[in-house]
Order: C-alpha cells, then sequence, then structure tokens
C-alpha cells in the first residue's frame, strides 16, 4: 500500500497541534497544583527523587537544557526549600541535589493529583490503549534524544 504524503504532512499537523495543547494543559495543571513550582521545576524535583539525587549537569544533559537555565530552576527549588546541595562523599568538589522532607511531601503530593487527573482523563481507554499510548510516548521521546541542548 503506497503512502499517502499528504495524510502524513496532516497527521505531523495534528501531532504538533496536539502536543502544544498538551504541553499548555501541562503547565497550567501544574501552576494549579503548585503556584510556586512552575512545569520545569516540577520535572527537575521528580527527577532528582527519582535518581535518589544529582548533579545539576545531569539535569541539563538528561533534559537537554542549557546549564543556565538549569541553574536558575534549582535556585527556585532551594529558594522554596524543596532541594538542598550535598557535598559527594567521593569527591568533595561536586555537589549533589537531593531533595528536602518538603520537596519529597510536595512532589508526593502533586503526583497524586496529577496521576488523579490522567485517571480522569484517560478513565475511558482500554489498558490497551493505555500500554500502547505509554509505548508511543517513550517511542517519541527516545527518538529526540539526539537534539542539542535549548
Amino acid at each position: 500500500m503506497a503512502e499517502n504524503p499528504g495524510g502524513r504532512e496532516e497527521s505531523l499537523d495534528v501531532i504538533q497541534r496536539e502536543l502544544t495543547a498538551f504541553a499548555r494543559r501541562a503547565r497550567s495543571t501544574a501552576a494549579r497544583l503548585h503556584p510556586d513550582l512552575p512545569l520545569v521545576s516540577y520535572t527537575l524535583l521528580a527527577h532528582i527523587e527519582h535518581s535518589h539525587g544529582c548533579r545539576a549537569t545531569d539535569l541539563a544533559a538528561h533534559y537537554m537544557l542549557d546549564k543556565s537555565t538549569v541553574s536558575r530552576q534549582v535556585a527556585v527549588l532551594e529558594r522554596l526549600g524543596l532541594v538542598e546541595r550535598h557535598a559527594d562523599p567521593d569527591d568533595q568538589r561536586i555537589q549533589v541535589l537531593r531533595p528536602t522532607a518538603a520537596g519529597t511531601q510536595t512532589l508526593a503530593s502533586t503526583q497524586a493529583s496529577r496521576r488523579a487527573a490522567y485517571r480522569e482523563r484517560l478513565g475511558t481507554w482500554t489498558s490497551d490503549d493505555l500500554e500502547q499510548f505509554a509505548e508511543y510516548l517513550l517511542r517519541y521521546n527516545s527518538a529526540g534524544e539526539d537534539f542539542p541542548p535549548r
């Protein structure tokens, strides 16, 4: 069966439009769940917690962000008392970011609210639909790992 180039372009347009709407909705939701915690900061805090601590350079590399962007976001997390720096036991020159107790609590609360929102929004989807959607998101995000930092 021949591929329809026009259909492919239409699909790409729909994907672009819907991912933009998704990103806007995600930022809006993040702002409602914790007004002082922007989406980027929330994402970095979640990564720090999931990694059981990491360096700012690890965050920049993982999310393909400029180091100055990560530095500003980490400063917000520190100012809010959600993250603190610790010297790496193997190399005292290296600073490892770790969530504070308040950071872990804020993250757990926010994640619970986000999960509830996803459950509601995706409540009518079958388990197979969710599994396929998750696979597509993983595939999409892993394909972007070669892009330069923003």
